[in-house]
């Protein structure tokens, strides 16, 4: 996060080539590049945007405004510009946070061309008549959209989704949260021997994953879940936006750790605004796609300002956070449904072995219970995770007595084609 934080990024641009690369030193990333002009939908893929430098200076010739300060200081997307003009028509370039007046704000203008700068309000009710050299060393032409992608291979075809937006510059709960802890994530989910395929997207916001969407309609029926990360550094409780569907088996997983972690928490139904699940959830698509943050966007005063710097982030929230991602992703990897291969009432288990099999362990109750609720509810639609929760019995329990039961040829795995 300190190493990507001073990188001005946007949603086209070297800044998050540079940031994808400093990634790739973590995880095999493989980079993408898309050109201008590039249909994705009802979209088309902009201008590619870079900056070099941007300043305004007063009429001795001091800078007062300078980009190498703060990247934030030039409106992101800006057009270029080098002139002298007078202080009226300077303000009406200039983007302010009236409530927060010695932060300086972050704005953009993706797609209405204009120039502009921001900075703290203190300062700029302090400017004073007469003439400023303003000066935005910008490029806005034909190249390419960039974004990650990393695949990790399971057993299976089927797949979940690990997105976040990668075009924000020096913010770092929204988003250096959500792209380092994907990256941590990955880096401990490749060392596992996994079920299930897991796809970890680093896209531009909005326009990224329309984009990524638009070329890879053919692996729609894969996706049988996806979690999109953001703000998850601050410490504030953690915050579930259910998919559209609202009762997925990932709407479900996710409610089951946080609740069985005992954090404080909350789920919200979903809606059409916010970060990348609307796109993943809009109506002609609608995977079960939902949305882990912890503060969401708009809900804290530093949010979109440059006081959500490096000291905003805590550590032990991006641990925790980190947490219960590896729990969420483990629970979606292990979860499975079976089918009770003697289905017509309850099979002979001591014929079998079975309760010598619990080896006489302390809450052998448990278990022999356990076996009686993955032997009922194993029919094909129930999974193991539904199972837990009808049983209260521990999800570990569960799918170690579905494996035992298995190996004594009383469930067969529904294998997802």
């Amino acid at each position: 996060m300190t190493e990507l934080y001073p990188i001005c990024r946007s949603i086209t641009g070297n800044g998050v080539r540079d940031s994808l690369k400093i990634l790739q030193r973590y995880i095999p990333i493989k980079i993408h590049e898309v050109p201008t002009g590039t249909k994705a939908f009802d979209w088309t893929v902009p201008k590619e945007w870079n900056i070099k430098d941007g300043w305004i200076k007063d009429a001795s010739g001091k800078k007062i405004i300078d980009f190498k300060s703060s990247n934030l200081h030039v409106l992101n997307y800006s057009a270029p510009i080098k002139n002298k003009i007078g202080l009226e028509e300077l303000k009406e370039h200039i983007f302010t946070d009236l409530d927060h007046p010695d932060w300086i704000p972050y704005r953009t203008s993706y797609y209405q061309e204009t120039w502009g700068f921001c900075m703290a309000h203190h300062q700029f009710i302090e400017l004073s008549p007469g003439q400023y050299e303003v000066n935005i060393d910008t490029t806005l032409k034909n190249g390419h959209l960039t974004y990650g992608e990393y695949f990790i291979k399971g057993e299976s075809d089927e797949e979940m989704i690990i997105s976040c937006h990668i075009c924000h510059p020096s913010l770092c709960n929204d988003n250096l949260s959500g792209i380092t802890l994907a990256t941590f994530l990955a880096r401990q989910m490749r060392q596992r021997k996994l079920k299930k395929s897991f796809r970890f997207l680093f896209i531009p916001g909005t326009i990224g994953s329309i984009v990524w969407l638009s070329r890879n309609e053919h692996l729609f029926s894969n996706i049988k879940q996806g979690l999109v990360l953001a703000n998850l550094g601050d410490n504030g409780p953690i915050v579930y936006k259910k998919s559209r569907i609202g009762n997925s088996e990932l709407d479900k997983t996710v409610e089951f750790v946080l609740k069985n972690r005992q954090v404080d928490y909350s789920i919200r139904d979903f809606m059409p605004y916010g970060y990348d699940e609307r796109q993943y959830c809009s109506p002609g698509i609608n995977l079960p796609v939902g949305r882990i943050t912890r503060t969401p966007h708009n809900e804290y005063p530093e949010y979109h300002t440059s006081a959500d710097n490096l000291d905003f982030v805590d550590d032990s929230s991006l641990a925790v956070s980190l947490e219960i991602l590896l729990e969420i992703t483990e629970l979606v990897d292990g979860n499975r449904k079976y089918m009770n291969l003697q289905p017509k009432c309850e099979p002979q288990l001591g014929r079998r072995g079975l309760y010598e099999a619990l080896g006489g362990k302390s809450g052998d109750k448990i278990n022999q219970l356990a076996m009686l609720w993955v032997l009922n509810y194993s029919d094909g639609e129930h999974s193991l995770l539904d199972i837990s929760n009808r049983s209260n019995i521990e999800f570990k329990i569960i799918s170690d007595t579905a494996d035992l039961l298995r190996a004594h040829g009383l469930l067969e795995e529904v294998v997802y084609r």
